[in-house]
């Protein structure tokens, strides 16, 4: 294997998250420590309230760790300045959120060029990328459309694009596939893998074993600690079930 796909995209030590003070304080993440390499997908699974969303938004830089460190491509993120995480979640980071997170006065296309253009890219350049990163994901026909005008599906074909386009080292998924039917959450994962297959390092947040299968990795949460970390889905069935593998 190409020694730089073995180097860890990002790492997070012995991380932990907690809301609140004294009697009050919610515990999100505790003492999680994880490394996924470039050529890695990973899945993330657990009961709601594991800690799977906390672990995604402290990867992603959009959130602080109340202690424990994360780095990404060998930054620490704790030691960077507002401008500093948002050029790096702009040029490194795509990130795939639950209620889609598109700008309801943009366009499709413009949505999914606009980390691009923020990064440098010429307007003309980051619309052909834009427009390609949609035709990745199915959905050419609603370049042009607003996201009021899109069903919920095509939203979140719409978002993964927007995580997609472009040189992304780190891709962080919460759960990409369900606003959508069978057939086209296959196609989704399908491309996430490819791009992680590629050199991308990738962390998929599901509650399906049939996704997490897409993985290299699976990683277990609950109660926001890390309890298993396997490569066997047939692993990860036993521990939703209770049953012994």
């Amino acid at each position: 294997m190409n020694a730089e796909r073995t180097v860890p995209v990002l790492q997070l030590r012995d991380l932990s998250r907690v809301h609140g003070s004294g009697e009050t304080a919610v515990h999100a993440l505790r003492g999680l420590s994880l490394s996924v390499s470039a050529g890695e997908l990973v899945a993330v699974m657990g009961p709601s309230g594991s800690g799977k969303s906390t672990l995604l938004a402290l990867a992603g830089g959009l959130d602080t760790a109340s202690s424990g460190e994360v780095l990404v491509q060998g930054a620490e993120l704790g030691a960077m300045s507002r401008r500093e995480l948002a050029k790096l979640r702009r040029r490194s980071v795509g990130y795939v959120f639950q209620d889609f997170n598109l700008l309801p006065a943009l366009t499709a296309a413009e949505n999914v060029s606009l980390p691009r253009e923020l990064d440098g890219t010429p307007a003309k350049a980051a619309r052909r990328e834009a427009l390609e990163a949609l035709a990745d994901v199915g959905v050419t026909d609603v370049a042009e459309r607003f996201p009021d005008a899109m069903s919920g599906g095509q939203q979140q074909r719409v978002a993964i694009a927007r995580a997609l386009v472009g040189p992304r080292r780190l891709l962080l998924a919460d759960e990409p596939t369900g606003a959508l039917d069978s057939d086209t959450g296959e196609a989704v994962l399908r491309l996430i893998r490819r791009r992680c297959d590629d050199g991308a390092a990738g962390l998929l947040v599901t509650h399906e074993a049939r996704h997490a299968a897409w993985a290299d990795r699976v990683v277990f949460l609950r109660d926001g600690a890390m309890i298993d970390d396997t490569g066997r889905v047939s692993t990860v069935d036993s521990l939703l079930t209770g049953d012994p593998a």
